[in-house]
Parts: structure tokens; sequence; C-alpha cells
């Protein structure tokens, strides 16, 4: 109801209930049911604003609940580890593409000495990968998390990480340092709302905060979070759709625990015809009506319990909890996933319903929603190891004379991720097999989605043949398996025949 609609139920009642009925008729009438407010939409209200208005009153109230779940809820480690498993895994390597293997071999040795924990971090405590992970599980709680580019003299380079959380961004700032620049929750934006500094919290040594912040310039800090809308300025926890709903497994199995505990312990409550005298060795003292009082309110096992007079024993006993547990739990893990877009075999680890066809097809659906963060990852690790390329010439650890003229070149570089494990090693090797036979995979391919860089892969094998050849050993069939013609027949009979049956449920 508007205000013209109030005046009018205030001058005349009638009117005013009849106008409010033919605005429900209308609105039922709608052309769309969702803009209606009619019985079913009655009570939903919505507003349209922008990103950050939407996010700035709810971002530090759902990252608190969502830490707090990350601290005390076995869903949220279920669901945070299925992400960490899959996004980073057994980690990235790179592969620099500078196309002088010596320079490559060399930006190689360096990169894996700079990763180590006293190198790369400016608290000498967290490696590299750790960093990575840590970057990943933050995203997914915080929202985000800030990489900031360190100069120090010590360590292998003069170039370090330093991480910082969201909560550091000091919201109080207001001054911009940039003729033209605006300060919106800790970040300064020029006039099309591109980052160009950021205002972090000094803290003193008892850990408080300081009156004011320092500043750092855009180019020296990696903002690593998800922008889901144009409008949209700082981070969102990732995981804001789910948190009420792994509250509410939290809660439902902690009530079903709690039933299951009292339900297992075998007491004994003793009615007595009058008060005991006094002094019969209860220490419960008297309650505010002079009667003696209980000595608790729990159930424990063994528990022998004396009633007053009058007093009768009454179990309240609600059914369907631990029938139920079990479906309910399942239910909510499936929402849980699929509210992150993971399936519910990722998230519970649970394969007791899965053959192999659909286990398969769950990986291969997961990996498309794990997809997005790695792409987001990877984008963060380019920047960093273009850094640490440029402190390695800065710092005199590598020299190539024409570097500045041919920057993008020395640049360039490929990650490697570490590879998986198939559940049937056999089919999805006939599988590669018959997919480079056809063309639908190159060889790089391959490689690629084991994580190995396909040049250096045959340069492994023709180094391996020649060393074999010169034992006398035939290296065509151990390496290549050109005699094993037969095998590869029978293999390619099997693979027509449309593949095993599953022992447990029958099913292909």
């Amino acid at each position: 109801m508007n205000w013209i609609d109030n005046l009018i139920g205030f001058i005349s009642p009638k009117w005013g209930a009849v106008r409010q009925a033919w605005r429900m008729q209308m609105d039922e009438l709608r052309n769309y049911d969702a803009a209606g407010f009619g019985r079913v939409n009655n009570n939903w209200r919505a507003y349209n604003q922008s990103a950050d208005m939407t996010d700035r009153y709810s971002r530090d109230q759902i990252r608190a609940r969502a830490r707090d779940l990350e601290r005390n809820s076995d869903f949220m480690g279920a669901l945070l580890s299925a992400y960490e498993r899959n996004i980073i895994g057994g980690g990235y390597t790179v592969q620099p593409k500078t196309g002088t293997p010596a320079l490559d071999d060399e930006l190689i040795r360096l990169w894996n000495l700079w990763c180590k924990k006293q190198n790369c971090d400016v608290t000498g405590t967290q490696s590299f990968m750790e960093l990575m992970r840590m970057a990943i599980i933050r995203k997914k709680i915080d929202g985000g998390i800030l990489f900031l580019k360190r100069y120090t003299s010590d360590g292998l380079l003069p170039f370090k990480l330093q991480v910082l959380e969201v909560d550091e961004l000091d919201i109080t700032a207001i001054k911009p340092r940039t003729e033209g620049g605006k300060v919106v929750n800790g970040i300064e934006y020029d006039r099309y709302n591109k980052p160009v500094g950021y205002f972090i919290k000094q803290y003193s040594v008892d850990g408080f905060a300081e009156t004011e912040p320092y500043y750092v310039d855009a180019k020296d800090v990696m903002f690593l979070f998800s922008k889901r809308r144009p409008s949209q300025l700082r981070e969102m926890p990732d995981f804001t759709q789910t948190i009420t709903r792994i509250r509410d497994a939290n809660e439902f199995m902690t009530a079903v625990s709690v039933k299951e505990r009292i339900e297992a312990c075998f007491s004994v409550f003793i009615k007595r015809a009058a008060p005991p005298p006094s002094g019969f060795g209860r220490s419960g003292g008297v309650d505010e009506s002079g009667n003696p009082a209980y000595l608790g309110k729990t159930v424990s096992p063994g528990m022998i319990q004396y009633l007053n007079p009058g007093d009768e024993v009454t179990a309240f006993n609600p059914t369907g909890q631990g029938a139920d547990a079990t479906n309910h739990i399942k239910t909510h893990e499936r929402l849980i996933g699929s509210g992150q877009g993971i399936s519910y075999e990722a998230m519970s680890r649970d394969m007791s319903l899965s053959n192999y066809s659909s286990a398969r097809q769950g990986l291969i659906e997961d990996e498309l929603t794990f997809r997005k963060d790695i792409e987001l990852l990877i984008e963060l690790m380019d920047e960093i190891y273009e850094t640490f390329v440029i402190s390695c010439i800065l710092s005199g650890r590598v020299t190539v004379p024409d570097f500045w003229g041919n920057k993008d070149a020395y640049l360039s570089h490929k990650w490697i991720r570490a590879p998986k494990q198939w559940i049937d090693p056999l089919k999805e090797s006939n599988a590669n097999r018959i997919a480079m036979q056809t063309g639908q995979k190159t060889f790089a391919q391959i490689c690629a989605e084991n994580g190995r860089d396909w040049k250096a892969t045959l340069e492994e094998m023709a180094e391996i043949k020649d060393f074999g050849e010169g034992l006398g050993l035939d290296m065509d069939s151990i390496v290549f398996g050109i005699k094993e013609t037969a095998a590869l027949a029978a293999d390619d009979k099997e693979v027509d025949t449309g593949g095993e049956k599953d022992s447990k449920t029958g099913s292909e």
C-alpha cells in the first residue's frame, strides 16, 4: 500500500478495503507471476540496488558466520577440503617458454628455490604452494585475500609476498590520494572504478589498530576475489548461499546426537512417599518452595535420582530423528554441494551409490565448477611469476641483455597442474589411445591432462630409448609398445563391447 491507499483508508475504511481488494486482483492479473504481490508473493519484497550497496551492510556479518562454521562445522570442513583438493591438488609447476633452454632451466632452478618459505613469504612461515592453498580457503570463507608485493633485502631475491586478510582494509578512510579519485570501503578508485590504491590498517605491538592507515599503490597489490556484478567493488564470501544450510545441518546433527546419547543412558528414579529427613545426604539443598532440590537436570549413565513427593517422571520422546538422520543429512549435503556447483560425492566422499560412469560424469561436471577458481588462481600466479622474473633480472641473478626490448617473450610461461589419479586407468588409457588414433586429441593435449609438458616427455622418452638400446634392449616394445599389436586389438574389442558392468549395481 502506498500513501494514497493509506489516506483513502483513513478517510473511508470501506473504500480503502475495496481499493485494496481491486489492487490484489490486478496484481494476480499481471503479465509476470514473479512480479505480482498476490497471496503467494505477498511477503516477498525485494529492491534493486547497486552491488556495493547490497553487499556492504551484510559483508562483515556473513564473513563472521562463515568463519564460525569453518572453525566448528565438519560439513564446512568437507566442502573446503573438496575445493582445496580439486583446485590445488598436488600443486602447480611452471614451465618457462623463453625459447632458450639454458635460460629456462635456470629460471626453473631459481623459482624452485624462491618458492621455499624463507624466500617467498615475508613472515618466513609458508611456502608458495601453502600460500596458494590458503588463498583458495580464504576466498571461499572471507570472499577474498590480498597479496602485497614487498621488496626486501633478505632472501634469495629482493621480492617477497605479504598476505593480508580483507579485514585489514581500512573502511574509515575517506580522503583520496589522487586527484579525481574516490575512496569506497578502504579502496581508492578512479572515474572508471579501477583500483588506484589500498588503505591498509596499521597495528601496534599489542594488536590494536592505529589511527592512520598506510597507503599501497594498486600496482603492488593483488586482490583475489570473484566479481559477479559490474557494480561490485569488494568481495563477498563464496559460501554466502550455503552457510544457512550448513548451519541447519549442524543443528540437526547436534539435536540427534543429544537425543541418542540420552536414550543410551540407563537411569533409575526413586519416588518417596515423604520428604527425606534433614541431612539425609542430599547435597542439592532446597528449592524456593522448601522442598529438597534435585542435583541436576541432566541424565547420565547409571544415574539414581530421588524424586520429591508428588513428582512424576514424564519422558518427552520425539520420534523420527534417529531413523531419518541419514536421509536428511544426505539431502542437506546434496543441497549444499549443488549450491556450490559440486556433486554430492565430491563433498561427502560417499561413493556407495556410484558406478564408473556416474562417477566419471560427476568428475567432469565438478571440474567445470573448479575451473573458474583455477583460472583466477593462475592469473594470480602469472603476476607473481612475472614479478619474480623481473626481480631476477634486476638483482643480477639472470643476465639477459635484450630483456626490456623483448620482455613479453622472456616472461612467457605455462603452468602444469599435477595430474589426478583416474578411477579406471585401463579405460582412460584406452580412451586416450583411441582419441589419438582418430585425431580427436593430440599427444600434447594428453600430456597436459596428465600434468606433463609434451616436449619434456618426448625428450625423456628419447633419452630412455637411446640408453636402453645401448644396453641391447628392444626399446620399441618396451617404451612405445609397437610389437604389442595383438594386445591392442584385444583392447579395442573389449572397448567396443560397451564396457564392463558394475559388480554391485549391474549397470554399465
